[in-house]
């Protein structure tokens, strides 16, 4: 049973970093895409950080220079480091896993397992 467990989320003020965990268990091949998508309320699923096939790093244009995602395969875990949060980061993140060949990393409907997400609130 594949199962991602994401931790790190919580409530912090404007300008301060936030480390958010994926701990993957049940499914350990590197060649699929994996990253972090972020909800917020009324808005749809947006990738965060995305990691493809090849290994290469997406970032979404508002969380460039500020977010860094990173995989450790032999821990099975995926991180994000936040830093410089903004009130406009608030939103549920999600790990996501795809068992796809091919996948496109960007798009959420290319990933088969979520986590249940953690909450990030960043306040004025």
């Amino acid at each position: 049973q594949v199962q991602l467990v994401e931790s790190g989320g919580g409530s912090v003020q404007a300008g301060e970093s936030l480390r958010l965990s994926c701990a993957v268990s049940g499914f350990t091949d590197s060649r699929y895409c994996m990253g972090w998508f972020r909800q917020a309320p009324g808005k749809e699923r947006e990738g965060v950080a995305v990691i493809d096939t090849g290994g290469r790093i997406t970032y979404a244009d508002s969380v460039k220079g500020r977010f860094t995602t990173s995989q450790d395969n032999a821990k099975n875990t995926l991180s994000l480091q936040m830093d410089s949060l903004k009130p406009e980061d608030t939103a549920m993140y999600y790990c996501a896993q795809s068992t796809k060949y091919g996948c496109v990393a960007v798009d959420a409907r290319e990933y088969t397992y979520w986590g249940q997400g953690t909450q990030v609130t960043v306040s004025l």
